[in-house]
């Protein structure tokens, strides 16, 4: 799995995020792609935070069977649950999404292992920085996928 810490994957990103539009159509789930890069978004909380967030309840109990699988080679399944402080139900403004989106991106990559992922993970407790950065690319590949990019 490529890691969003390297180069290449990260500008690989970066252009393929750039690539979108407001007329980017899904291929499977409900989101459109404004909400699309919003929820892309709202996973960057968790690496970046600089606050220890509450291990969930079903984490400590599931979290370990499932965890390799958001780092692994495997691809993701189409229309995977999402937890419920991912979900984006609301309108969003393309630009204003992508613009930060992108900007967490290169904060995320910028500010290198070193300083991503400091606490666990609420539902899948602690991960390496090579995780970390594997996961992060995953997540971004899957929805990218998601909207032909």
């Amino acid at each position: 799995m490529k890691n969003l810490f390297d180069k290449d994957p990260y500008t690989e990103i970066i252009s393929r995020i750039n690539a979108l539009t407001p007329e980017s159509q899904r291929q499977w789930g409900k989101m459109n792609v404004s909400q699309m890069l919003a929820h892309c978004k709202a996973a960057f909380a968790v690496p970046l935070s600089d606050k220890k967030m509450p291990r969930m309840f079903m984490g400590l109990l599931l979290g370990w069977a499932f965890k390799n699988k958001l780092h692994n080679d495997d691809p993701w399944k189409k229309n995977l649950p999402t937890a419920p402080n991912f979900i984006i139900k609301d309108d969003r403004d393309f630009e204003k999404e992508k613009q930060e989106l992108s900007s967490l991106i290169n904060q995320f990559y910028n500010g290198g292992p070193e300083k991503a992922g400091r606490f666990p993970h609420p539902m899948f407790g602690s991960f390496t920085t090579e995780q970390w950065g594997k996961s992060m690319y995953k997540h971004l590949d899957h929805h990218l996928q998601q909207f032909n990019s």
